[in-house]
């Protein structure tokens, strides 16, 4: 009853997919979980988090509701039983994963694993083994040395989706993703938020243009932004929190409420049993091969435990890919360069390849368009004009090196780029699909036709 063809050690979206991928492959599975099935995204993560970008979103709607010609009286929020609905939406989805879980029967074993050599695993106290064993167990919140998290003052984003009284002001430390959706959460419910950002600009991964419309956005909100300024020491001592933040002008002491560290992530590898395998780690990431094969035969990781990026989407891709190469498929190795990411701020972020200074760098020739929301017939009908897609091709060739994109529901339009960019299309055969109109997805067409000198709307 021990034995098992695969065992997948985290169940989150690279390892509950991993394993069901395998069960359908004909595979005898089990998952070891020691918290909640679907891991961080779906209980901590992605899921929880964009119920509670939804709850500000509807908010903001109502608070503006006269620009739509509509008039609405006496509306509130009710801070709590926002949360409540978020946690409400993460136990529904952890449960779809249970019936998911028996519907392939998949075993799933509660409790901390802990690899043994030999191909097996220790939970608890018992052992089980199998042919192939799978590391998935994600990351945690990282914490700074100046910015230890006590959970109360100094949180990390699992307090921040759980509080039980809405802070009056924040610190957002870092302004990647985690950062930039909980500052406009919690700036659109009524606190005030200031970020600090070390590098010279918000979401400092996106295109430039990307992070200082963003920054237009949230100052034009209400968000205070102080990029190039590191947070040095915090005082927890008195009722709130004072941070001593480094700036190009000095320091600068800043008063708050709470302080939200989101300064990245940090991989879930102690204390698993990577030394006794032997199992090679390098700057705290599993070192593994195109096919997430580690140095030990038998052994396998996927998702944030290895360098690739820290993405739910790339975890489901790395584990399907993974039990399919174990499964013998005739299998290619992931692109990197063609993983979609996505920010759920309002407005929302979304992006795919190069940037405008990373194609430069490469030493292409290229051609830039870009097509703004404000002249979209759908946004501006939507009282949605923020923001724009920018196109990047490769002038000789007409090779689709990125895109980048910030407005309402860019999240749901990036896929045309990452398909496009699969298929090898070029400029000319984006511009020549017919895109439906009005929508906000025929801006792509339209910044093609700026990079190809052939715009009509603007």
């Amino acid at each position: 009853m021990n034995k098992y063809d695969i065992i997948v050690l985290g169940s989150g979206p690279g390892g509950y997919v991993t394993a069901i991928r395998a069960s359908q492959l004909g595979f005898k599975i089990a998952v070891v979980e020691k918290e909640n099935l679907g891991g961080v995204c779906l209980n901590w993560g992605c899921i929880p988090t964009k119920a509670l970008l939804k709850s500000a979103q509807v908010f903001e709607y109502l608070k503006h509701a006269n620009d739509y010609g509509l008039s609405v009286k006496d509306y509130d929020k009710d801070f709590d039983a926002v949360v409540q609905r978020s946690r409400g939406v993460a136990d529904g989805m952890s449960k779809g994963v249970q019936f998911l879980m028996k519907k392939n029967k998949i075993d799933v074993i509660n409790g901390f694993g802990t690899l043994k050599t030999g191909k097996k695993i220790d939970v608890d106290g018992k052992e089980y083994s199998a042919d192939h064993i799978i590391i998935a167990t994600g990351a945690r919140s990282r914490e700074l040395p100046s910015l230890p998290q006590d959970g109360k003052k100094v949180i990390g984003y699992r307090e921040a989706m759980t509080l039980t009284e809405q802070p009056k002001t924040m610190i957002v430390v870092g302004s990647g993703a985690i950062g930039v959706e909980f500052a406009y959460f919690y700036n659109s419910m009524g606190t005030d938020v200031t970020i600090v950002e070390f590098l010279p600009n918000v979401v400092p991964l996106e295109d430039e243009d990307v992070s200082k419309q963003l920054a237009r956005s949230f100052k034009k909100s209400g968000i205070k932004i102080m990029t190039s300024s590191e947070v040095t020491s915090v005082d927890t001592s008195g009722s709130g929190v004072k941070a001593t933040v480094n700036t190009k002008k000095g320091d600068q002491i800043i008063e708050a409420d709470i302080i939200l560290s989101a300064v990245g992530i940090k991989s879930n590898i102690e204390n698993i049993g990577l030394e006794d395998v032997g199992i090679a780690v390098d700057r705290d990431k599993i070192l593994v091969n195109d096919y997430y094969q580690t140095n030990i035969p038998g052994y396998y990781a996927i998702g944030d435990v290895t360098t690739g990026q820290a993405l739910a989407h790339v975890a489901s891709a790395e584990g399907i890919l993974c039990v399919e190469k174990i499964a013998g498929q005739h299998v290619e190795a992931l692109d990197y360069g063609n993983i979609p990411g996505c920010t759920y701020c309002s407005p929302e972020i979304a992006s795919v390849g190069l940037t405008e200074a990373q194609a430069k760098e490469e030493g292409y020739d290229i051609k830039i368009g870009k097509f703004p929301f404000s002249a979209s017939g759908k946004a501006s009908a939507a009282g949605t004009k923020d923001g724009f897609v920018k196109v990047i091709f490769d002038a000789k060739y007409g090779e689709w090196l990125g895109c980048h994109m910030i407005g309402a529901g860019v999240t749901d339009m990036i896929a045309e780029a990452v398909l496009g960019r699969k298929l090898e299309t070029t400029g000319h055969e984006v511009l020549k699909a017919v895109h439906p109109h009005p929508t906000m997805s025929e801006a792509v067409m339209e910044a093609v036709a700026d990079a190809y000198d052939e715009v009509i709307h603007l």
